[in-house]
Protein backbone atom coordinates (compact mmCIF):
# COMPACT_ATOMS: atom_id res chain seq x y z
CA UNK A 1 0.00 0.00 0.00
CA UNK A 2 3.05 2.27 0.46
CA UNK A 3 3.29 3.09 -3.27
CA UNK A 4 -0.46 3.12 -3.88
CA UNK A 5 -1.94 6.59 -4.40
CA UNK A 6 -5.57 5.52 -5.02
CA UNK A 7 -7.26 2.26 -4.07
CA UNK A 8 -10.91 1.68 -4.96
CA UNK A 9 -12.78 -1.33 -3.55
CA UNK A 10 -16.29 -2.48 -4.52
CA UNK A 11 -17.31 1.06 -5.44
CA UNK A 12 -20.93 1.61 -6.51
CA UNK A 13 -23.07 4.68 -7.01
CA UNK A 14 -26.82 4.55 -7.62
CA UNK A 15 -29.24 7.26 -8.68
CA UNK A 16 -33.00 7.39 -8.75
CA UNK A 17 -34.26 8.58 -12.11
CA UNK A 18 -36.63 11.52 -12.21
CA UNK A 19 -36.52 12.35 -8.50
CA UNK A 20 -34.22 13.69 -5.80
CA UNK A 21 -33.56 11.28 -2.97
CA UNK A 22 -35.74 8.19 -2.84
CA UNK A 23 -39.12 9.87 -3.04
CA UNK A 24 -40.38 10.11 0.55
CA UNK A 25 -38.93 10.77 4.01
CA UNK A 26 -40.21 7.38 5.22
CA UNK A 27 -38.28 5.57 2.47
CA UNK A 28 -35.16 7.58 3.26
CA UNK A 29 -35.49 6.71 6.96
CA UNK A 30 -36.08 3.04 6.11
CA UNK A 31 -32.94 2.99 3.99
CA UNK A 32 -30.89 4.76 6.69
CA UNK A 33 -32.11 2.41 9.45
CA UNK A 34 -31.37 -0.77 7.48
CA UNK A 35 -27.94 0.28 6.27
CA UNK A 36 -26.59 2.22 9.27
CA UNK A 37 -28.27 0.59 12.27
CA UNK A 38 -29.01 -2.99 11.15
CA UNK A 39 -25.93 -3.09 8.86
CA UNK A 40 -28.00 -4.71 6.12
CA UNK A 41 -27.54 -4.35 2.37
CA UNK A 42 -29.05 -1.22 0.85
CA UNK A 43 -32.54 -2.36 -0.36
CA UNK A 44 -32.34 -0.09 -3.40
CA UNK A 45 -29.22 -1.87 -4.66
CA UNK A 46 -31.25 -5.04 -5.15
CA UNK A 47 -33.48 -3.41 -7.75
CA UNK A 48 -30.83 -1.29 -9.44
CA UNK A 49 -30.14 -1.78 -13.13
CA UNK A 50 -27.07 -1.32 -15.31
CA UNK A 51 -26.69 2.22 -16.62
CA UNK A 52 -27.50 1.64 -20.30
CA UNK A 53 -28.85 5.04 -21.38
CA UNK A 54 -30.08 3.73 -24.77
CA UNK A 55 -32.58 1.23 -23.38
CA UNK A 56 -35.59 1.77 -21.11
CA UNK A 57 -35.46 -0.41 -18.03
CA UNK A 58 -38.03 -1.76 -15.59
CA UNK A 59 -36.54 0.01 -12.55
CA UNK A 60 -36.02 3.71 -11.87
CA UNK A 61 -32.91 2.89 -9.79
CA UNK A 62 -29.76 2.78 -11.94
CA UNK A 63 -26.11 2.12 -11.23
CA UNK A 64 -23.97 4.98 -12.41
CA UNK A 65 -21.05 2.85 -11.17
CA UNK A 66 -21.19 -0.79 -10.11
CA UNK A 67 -18.57 -2.85 -8.23
CA UNK A 68 -15.51 -0.91 -9.39
CA UNK A 69 -12.12 -2.16 -8.16
CA UNK A 70 -8.67 -0.84 -9.11
CA UNK A 71 -5.38 0.50 -7.74
CA UNK A 72 -3.28 3.36 -9.10
CA UNK A 73 0.31 3.83 -8.03
CA UNK A 74 1.96 7.10 -7.14
CA UNK A 75 3.30 8.88 -10.23
CA UNK A 76 1.06 7.00 -12.68
CA UNK A 77 -0.82 8.86 -15.42
CA UNK A 78 -4.03 6.91 -16.08
CA UNK A 79 -6.60 7.61 -18.79
CA UNK A 80 -10.30 6.98 -18.20
CA UNK A 81 -12.31 6.43 -21.35
CA UNK A 82 -15.78 5.22 -22.28
CA UNK A 83 -18.89 6.25 -24.12
CA UNK A 84 -21.14 9.06 -22.87
CA UNK A 85 -22.94 7.89 -19.74
CA UNK A 86 -20.39 5.20 -18.90
CA UNK A 87 -19.70 6.72 -15.46
CA UNK A 88 -16.41 8.55 -16.07
CA UNK A 89 -17.41 11.89 -14.56
CA UNK A 90 -19.21 10.21 -11.65
CA UNK A 91 -16.03 8.31 -10.80
CA UNK A 92 -13.96 11.49 -10.84
CA UNK A 93 -16.51 13.34 -8.68
CA UNK A 94 -16.36 10.56 -6.09
CA UNK A 95 -12.54 10.56 -6.13
CA UNK A 96 -12.63 14.36 -5.78
CA UNK A 97 -15.08 14.07 -2.85
CA UNK A 98 -17.70 16.14 -4.68
CA UNK A 99 -20.17 13.32 -4.09
CA UNK A 100 -20.10 10.17 -1.96
CA UNK A 101 -20.32 6.55 -3.09
CA UNK A 102 -23.38 4.46 -2.31
CA UNK A 103 -21.22 1.48 -1.35
CA UNK A 104 -17.54 0.66 -1.32
CA UNK A 105 -14.33 2.25 -0.06
CA UNK A 106 -11.77 4.66 -1.47
CA UNK A 107 -8.33 5.19 -0.01
CA UNK A 108 -6.50 8.25 -1.33
CA UNK A 109 -3.00 9.19 -0.23
CA UNK A 110 -2.39 12.92 -0.61
CA UNK A 111 -4.20 16.09 -1.57
CA UNK A 112 -6.39 16.10 -4.68
CA UNK A 113 -6.64 18.96 -7.20
CA UNK A 114 -9.61 18.60 -9.57
CA UNK A 115 -10.65 20.21 -12.82
CA UNK A 116 -14.06 18.65 -13.46
CA UNK A 117 -15.89 21.33 -15.42
CA UNK A 118 -15.41 24.90 -16.57
CA UNK A 119 -14.98 27.12 -13.51
CA UNK A 120 -14.69 24.33 -10.94
CA UNK A 121 -14.08 25.90 -7.54
CA UNK A 122 -14.17 29.47 -8.87
CA UNK A 123 -16.34 32.21 -7.42
CA UNK A 124 -17.64 34.33 -10.32
CA UNK A 125 -17.55 37.61 -8.37
CA UNK A 126 -13.88 37.22 -7.41
CA UNK A 127 -10.99 38.16 -9.68
CA UNK A 128 -8.68 35.63 -11.24
CA UNK A 129 -6.00 36.44 -8.69
CA UNK A 130 -8.41 36.05 -5.76
CA UNK A 131 -9.63 32.72 -7.14
CA UNK A 132 -6.07 31.42 -7.24
CA UNK A 133 -5.80 32.04 -3.50
CA UNK A 134 -9.28 30.60 -2.92
CA UNK A 135 -8.40 27.35 -4.74
CA UNK A 136 -5.13 27.10 -2.86
CA UNK A 137 -6.89 27.53 0.46
CA UNK A 138 -9.40 24.81 -0.46
CA UNK A 139 -6.43 22.49 -1.10
CA UNK A 140 -5.09 23.33 2.36
CA UNK A 141 -2.14 25.43 1.19
CA UNK A 142 -0.75 28.38 3.11
CA UNK A 143 -0.65 31.85 1.61
CA UNK A 144 3.15 31.85 1.32
CA UNK A 145 3.02 28.61 -0.68
CA UNK A 146 0.57 30.20 -3.13
CA UNK A 147 2.66 33.40 -3.26
CA UNK A 148 5.63 31.33 -4.41
CA UNK A 149 3.66 29.82 -7.30
CA UNK A 150 1.57 32.86 -8.26
CA UNK A 151 3.71 34.31 -11.06
CA UNK A 152 4.18 30.86 -12.60
CA UNK A 153 0.42 30.21 -12.57
CA UNK A 154 -0.43 33.54 -14.18
CA UNK A 155 2.25 33.15 -16.85
CA UNK A 156 1.10 29.62 -17.75
CA UNK A 157 -2.56 30.64 -17.96
CA UNK A 158 -1.90 33.37 -20.53
CA UNK A 159 -4.60 35.63 -19.02
CA UNK A 160 -2.30 38.09 -17.23
CA UNK A 161 -4.12 41.10 -18.67
CA UNK A 162 -7.39 39.96 -17.06
CA UNK A 163 -6.03 38.54 -13.79
CA UNK A 164 -7.60 41.34 -11.70
CA UNK A 165 -10.95 41.14 -13.51
CA UNK A 166 -13.87 39.14 -12.00
CA UNK A 167 -13.92 35.71 -13.64
CA UNK A 168 -17.63 36.03 -14.47
CA UNK A 169 -16.43 38.16 -17.40
CA UNK A 170 -14.04 35.45 -18.67
CA UNK A 171 -14.78 33.37 -21.75
CA UNK A 172 -15.01 29.60 -21.23
CA UNK A 173 -11.53 29.24 -22.74
CA UNK A 174 -10.06 31.79 -20.30
CA UNK A 175 -11.83 30.02 -17.42
CA UNK A 176 -10.22 26.72 -18.38
CA UNK A 177 -6.79 28.27 -18.90
CA UNK A 178 -6.73 29.74 -15.41
CA UNK A 179 -8.41 26.76 -13.74
CA UNK A 180 -5.93 24.28 -15.26
CA UNK A 181 -2.97 26.51 -14.37
CA UNK A 182 -4.14 26.60 -10.74
CA UNK A 183 -4.82 22.84 -10.53
CA UNK A 184 -1.51 21.88 -12.16
CA UNK A 185 0.80 24.24 -10.27
CA UNK A 186 -0.51 24.11 -6.72
CA UNK A 187 1.15 21.38 -4.72
CA UNK A 188 -1.33 18.52 -4.67
CA UNK A 189 -0.27 14.89 -4.90
CA UNK A 190 -3.10 13.88 -7.26
CA UNK A 191 -4.35 15.81 -10.30
CA UNK A 192 -7.79 14.91 -11.72
CA UNK A 193 -8.79 16.39 -15.09
CA UNK A 194 -12.12 15.80 -16.81
CA UNK A 195 -12.60 16.55 -20.52
CA UNK A 196 -12.75 20.31 -20.01
CA UNK A 197 -9.53 20.75 -22.01
CA UNK A 198 -11.62 20.35 -25.16
CA UNK A 199 -12.78 23.93 -24.54
CA UNK A 200 -9.25 25.26 -25.06
CA UNK A 201 -7.58 25.85 -28.40
CA UNK A 202 -5.11 23.36 -29.91
CA UNK A 203 -2.05 25.27 -28.70
CA UNK A 204 -3.30 25.31 -25.11
CA UNK A 205 -4.29 21.62 -25.24
CA UNK A 206 -0.75 20.74 -26.25
CA UNK A 207 0.62 22.96 -23.48
CA UNK A 208 -1.63 21.27 -20.91
CA UNK A 209 -0.63 17.77 -22.03
CA UNK A 210 3.01 18.75 -21.72
CA UNK A 211 2.41 20.08 -18.21
CA UNK A 212 0.50 16.95 -17.14
CA UNK A 213 3.35 14.80 -18.45
CA UNK A 214 5.80 16.92 -16.48
CA UNK A 215 3.62 16.66 -13.36
CA UNK A 216 3.43 12.86 -13.66
CA UNK A 217 6.94 11.94 -14.80
CA UNK A 218 9.00 14.81 -13.44
CA UNK A 219 7.27 15.56 -10.15
CA UNK A 220 5.97 12.05 -9.38
CA UNK A 221 2.38 13.18 -8.98
CA UNK A 222 -0.57 11.00 -9.95
CA UNK A 223 -2.75 12.10 -12.88
CA UNK A 224 -6.25 10.88 -13.82
CA UNK A 225 -7.33 12.13 -17.22
CA UNK A 226 -10.73 11.77 -18.92
CA UNK A 227 -10.92 12.64 -22.61
CA UNK A 228 -12.52 11.55 -25.88
CA UNK A 229 -9.30 12.57 -27.66
CA UNK A 230 -7.56 9.21 -28.02
CA UNK A 231 -4.36 10.88 -29.24
CA UNK A 232 -4.14 12.92 -26.03
CA UNK A 233 -4.86 9.87 -23.86
CA UNK A 234 -2.19 7.85 -25.64
CA UNK A 235 0.38 10.63 -25.48
CA UNK A 236 0.01 11.11 -21.72
CA UNK A 237 -1.07 7.76 -20.26
CA UNK A 238 0.68 4.40 -20.27
CA UNK A 239 -2.34 2.70 -18.71
CA UNK A 240 -6.04 3.39 -19.11
CA UNK A 241 -9.39 2.31 -17.69
CA UNK A 242 -12.36 1.51 -19.94
CA UNK A 243 -15.79 1.95 -18.36
CA UNK A 244 -18.85 0.34 -19.94
CA UNK A 245 -22.37 0.91 -18.54
CA UNK A 246 -20.88 1.86 -15.17
CA UNK A 247 -18.65 -1.19 -14.89
CA UNK A 248 -14.91 -1.53 -15.27
CA UNK A 249 -14.42 -3.36 -18.56
CA UNK A 250 -10.62 -3.36 -18.71
CA UNK A 251 -7.57 -1.74 -17.08
CA UNK A 252 -4.52 -2.32 -19.24
CA UNK A 253 -1.97 -0.81 -21.61
CA UNK A 254 -3.49 2.29 -23.22
CA UNK A 255 -3.20 1.01 -26.80
CA UNK A 256 -5.13 -2.16 -25.94
CA UNK A 257 -7.80 -0.21 -24.06
CA UNK A 258 -8.26 2.29 -26.91
CA UNK A 259 -8.61 -0.53 -29.42
CA UNK A 260 -11.27 -2.24 -27.30
CA UNK A 261 -13.11 1.07 -26.85
CA UNK A 262 -13.24 1.62 -30.60
CA UNK A 263 -14.41 -1.96 -31.13
CA UNK A 264 -17.33 -1.29 -28.76
CA UNK A 265 -18.27 1.81 -30.74
CA UNK A 266 -17.92 0.34 -34.23
CA UNK A 267 -21.07 -1.39 -35.42
CA UNK A 268 -20.47 -0.94 -39.16
CA UNK A 269 -19.94 -3.95 -41.42
CA UNK A 270 -16.48 -4.42 -42.89
CA UNK A 271 -17.69 -6.83 -45.58
CA UNK A 272 -19.47 -6.12 -48.88
CA UNK A 273 -21.21 -9.01 -50.65
CA UNK A 274 -23.00 -8.69 -53.97
CA UNK A 275 -26.63 -9.83 -54.00
CA UNK A 276 -26.77 -11.07 -57.59
CA UNK A 277 -23.43 -12.62 -58.43
CA UNK A 278 -24.45 -13.61 -61.99
CA UNK A 279 -24.79 -9.93 -62.93
CA UNK A 280 -21.71 -8.47 -61.23
CA UNK A 281 -17.94 -8.47 -61.54
CA UNK A 282 -17.08 -7.74 -57.88
CA UNK A 283 -18.67 -10.43 -55.72
CA UNK A 284 -17.10 -9.58 -52.34
CA UNK A 285 -14.86 -6.99 -50.69
CA UNK A 286 -13.62 -7.19 -47.11
CA UNK A 287 -10.88 -5.73 -44.94
CA UNK A 288 -8.58 -8.71 -44.62
CA UNK A 289 -6.93 -7.59 -41.38
CA UNK A 290 -10.05 -5.99 -39.85
CA UNK A 291 -9.93 -5.42 -36.08
CA UNK A 292 -12.54 -2.73 -35.53
CA UNK A 293 -10.09 0.12 -35.73
CA UNK A 294 -6.59 0.82 -36.99
CA UNK A 295 -3.73 2.93 -35.75
CA UNK A 296 -1.74 5.42 -37.79
CA UNK A 297 1.07 2.85 -37.93
CA UNK A 298 -1.13 0.02 -39.27
CA UNK A 299 -1.50 -1.00 -42.89
CA UNK A 300 -5.01 -1.75 -44.16
CA UNK A 301 -5.47 -4.66 -46.55
CA UNK A 302 -8.57 -5.18 -48.71
CA UNK A 303 -9.38 -8.60 -50.21
CA UNK A 304 -11.44 -8.46 -53.42
CA UNK A 305 -13.18 -11.49 -54.93
CA UNK A 306 -14.16 -11.32 -58.63
CA UNK A 307 -16.29 -13.18 -61.11
CA UNK A 308 -14.40 -14.94 -63.89
CA UNK A 309 -13.88 -11.87 -66.10
CA UNK A 310 -12.86 -13.06 -69.57
CA UNK A 311 -11.18 -9.83 -70.73
CA UNK A 312 -8.39 -7.55 -69.56
CA UNK A 313 -9.66 -4.46 -67.65
CA UNK A 314 -8.80 -2.07 -64.86
CA UNK A 315 -9.95 -2.07 -61.24
CA UNK A 316 -9.84 1.03 -59.09
CA UNK A 317 -10.25 1.83 -55.40
CA UNK A 318 -11.06 5.28 -53.98
CA UNK A 319 -10.74 6.17 -50.30
CA UNK A 320 -13.51 8.30 -48.75
CA UNK A 321 -13.48 10.26 -45.50
CA UNK A 322 -16.45 10.75 -43.16
CA UNK A 323 -17.79 13.53 -45.41
CA UNK A 324 -17.67 11.09 -48.34
CA UNK A 325 -15.00 13.19 -50.07
CA UNK A 326 -12.63 11.15 -52.23
CA UNK A 327 -9.12 11.46 -50.82
CA UNK A 328 -7.23 9.45 -53.43
CA UNK A 329 -7.74 6.75 -56.08
CA UNK A 330 -5.49 3.78 -56.89
CA UNK A 331 -5.89 1.67 -60.06
CA UNK A 332 -4.57 -1.73 -61.12
CA UNK A 333 -4.47 -3.50 -64.51
CA UNK A 334 -6.45 -6.70 -64.18
CA UNK A 335 -5.68 -9.68 -66.35
CA UNK A 336 -8.52 -11.86 -67.64
CA UNK A 337 -9.74 -14.68 -65.37
CA UNK A 338 -8.27 -13.15 -62.18
CA UNK A 339 -10.53 -14.15 -59.30
CA UNK A 340 -8.77 -12.74 -56.23
CA UNK A 341 -6.68 -9.63 -55.62
CA UNK A 342 -5.41 -7.69 -52.60
CA UNK A 343 -4.89 -3.94 -52.28
CA UNK A 344 -2.98 -2.39 -49.39
CA UNK A 345 -3.05 1.14 -47.94
CA UNK A 346 0.45 1.61 -46.49
CA UNK A 347 1.34 2.53 -42.92
CA UNK A 348 1.71 6.11 -41.67
CA UNK A 349 -0.65 7.63 -44.27
CA UNK A 350 -4.09 7.95 -42.68
CA UNK A 351 -4.75 10.46 -39.91
CA UNK A 352 -7.50 10.01 -37.32
CA UNK A 353 -11.00 9.65 -38.74
CA UNK A 354 -13.70 7.43 -40.24
CA UNK A 355 -13.18 6.03 -43.74
CA UNK A 356 -14.78 3.85 -46.39
CA UNK A 357 -13.96 2.86 -49.99
CA UNK A 358 -15.40 2.74 -53.51
CA UNK A 359 -14.46 0.06 -56.05
CA UNK A 360 -14.94 0.15 -59.82
CA UNK A 361 -14.22 -2.13 -62.77
CA UNK A 362 -13.76 -0.32 -66.08
CA UNK A 363 -12.37 -0.72 -69.57
CA UNK A 364 -11.17 2.51 -71.12
CA UNK A 365 -14.04 4.95 -70.64
CA UNK A 366 -16.61 2.18 -70.12
CA UNK A 367 -17.46 1.55 -66.45
CA UNK A 368 -18.65 -2.03 -66.07
CA UNK A 369 -19.37 -1.83 -62.35
CA UNK A 370 -19.22 0.71 -59.53
CA UNK A 371 -19.65 -0.15 -55.82
CA UNK A 372 -19.68 2.88 -53.53
CA UNK A 373 -19.19 3.61 -49.82
CA UNK A 374 -18.41 0.14 -48.47
CA UNK A 375 -16.15 -1.36 -45.79
CA UNK A 376 -16.29 1.29 -43.05
CA UNK A 377 -13.35 1.53 -40.64
CA UNK A 378 -11.79 3.90 -38.10
CA UNK A 379 -8.23 5.16 -37.74
CA UNK A 380 -6.86 6.35 -34.40
CA UNK A 381 -3.84 8.62 -34.80
CA UNK A 382 -1.81 8.11 -31.62
CA UNK A 383 1.53 7.50 -33.30
CA UNK A 384 2.30 10.44 -35.55
CA UNK A 385 3.91 13.69 -34.46
CA UNK A 386 0.73 15.47 -35.62
CA UNK A 387 -1.62 13.42 -33.45
CA UNK A 388 -2.55 16.22 -31.05
CA UNK A 389 -3.64 18.32 -34.04
CA UNK A 390 -5.33 15.48 -35.95
CA UNK A 391 -8.68 17.29 -36.05
CA UNK A 392 -7.09 20.22 -37.90
CA UNK A 393 -4.66 18.55 -40.30
CA UNK A 394 -6.89 16.71 -42.75
CA UNK A 395 -7.11 12.97 -43.35
CA UNK A 396 -3.76 12.13 -44.94
CA UNK A 397 -0.15 12.53 -43.93
CA UNK A 398 2.08 12.54 -47.01
CA UNK A 399 5.88 12.49 -46.80
CA UNK A 400 6.79 15.18 -49.32
CA UNK A 401 10.33 16.00 -50.42
CA UNK A 402 11.65 19.15 -48.69
CA UNK A 403 14.86 20.94 -49.69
Amino acid sequence: MSNTAIKVENLSKIYRLGEIGTGTISRDMERWFKTRILKQEDPFLKIGESNDRANKGASDIVYSLQDINFEINQGDAVGIIGRNGAGKSTLLKILSRVTTPTTGKINIKGRVASLLEVGTGFHPELTGRENIYLNGAILGMRKREIDRKLDEIIDFSGVERYIDTPVKRYSSGMYVRLAFAVAAHLESEILIVDEVLAVGDAEFQKKCLGKMGEVSKGEGRTVLFVSHNMAAISQLCKKSILLKHGQLDILDDTRLVINQYINLSNNESNVYKAKEEDQVYITEVQIDNYKGSFFHSDEIIFKVKLQDINFNCTIGMSLLNSDKTKLFTSIYSLEAHTKLIFVKIPRHVLMEGKFSVDFAVFEGEIVHEYVDDICNFDVIDIDSDLSIYSANTGSLKINCTWH
